[in-house]
């Protein structure tokens, strides 16, 4: 059984570990929340063929599961709806020396859960277990163009340290900015 993480939220939001049972669920939050956020940001072939992989990504995930790995999985559920939301997180991916600081590497929650506190919930968790880890700062890379995403983690005390990047969908650039916030310090509480 998961361990619960939080105190359910006034709207009866908790977070918990995942578990590989939680994989196909997931993936499918993954999805959805890409075709949602990123319509028209990221070309719409992509965003129809992660919707088509989804059986392919579960096993991806299961088997990633079985072998263990240092990325932390959450979830977030509320009574009656099941698994609403998904967060992952571990160490920095960044290269070129050593990066004692964490990453943000997802956080989705279904369309029709945005703005109940999943989101929140989710954040909170992270930022919490990143902090008691010892990493001193969190990363995450954001579309440049998604201002939602970019409103929440704004809201969440991160901040533009200037890095930009691009990642390649069916041949369009997709440009993403990188979010950080200090851990432990006043912006954390």
């Amino acid at each position: 059984m998961a361990r619960m993480t939080t105190e359910a939220t006034p709207a009866g939001i908790r977070v918990r570990d995942m578990t590989v049972d939680d994989c196909e669920t997931v993936t499918r939050i993954r999805a959805r929340g890409w075709q949602s956020a990123y319509a028209g940001l990221v070309p719409q072939s992509y965003l129809d063929e992660m919707a088509l992989a989804v059986a392919d990504d579960t096993e991806r995930r299961r088997a990633s599961f079985a072998r263990g790995t240092t990325i932390v999985n959450l979830v977030a559920e509320r009574p009656g709806a099941g698994v609403i939301g998904w967060g992952c997180y571990g160490p920095s991916r960044e290269t070129g020396g050593p990066v004692a600081r964490g990453e943000l590497y997802a956080l989705y929650v279904t369309p029709e859960q945005i703005g109940t506190g999943a989101g929140r919930a989710l954040m909170t968790e992270i930022l919490g277990r990143t902090a008691a880890a010892g990493f001193p700062d969190l990363a995450l890379w954001v579309l440049k163009e998604n201002a939602p995403a970019r409103r929440f983690y704004e809201r969440a005390g991160f901040r533009p340290d200037g890095a930009e990047e691009s990642f390649e969908a069916d041949g369009a650039l997709v440009p993403e900015v990188r979010y950080v916030r200090a851990l432990g310090g006043p912006e954390a509480r």
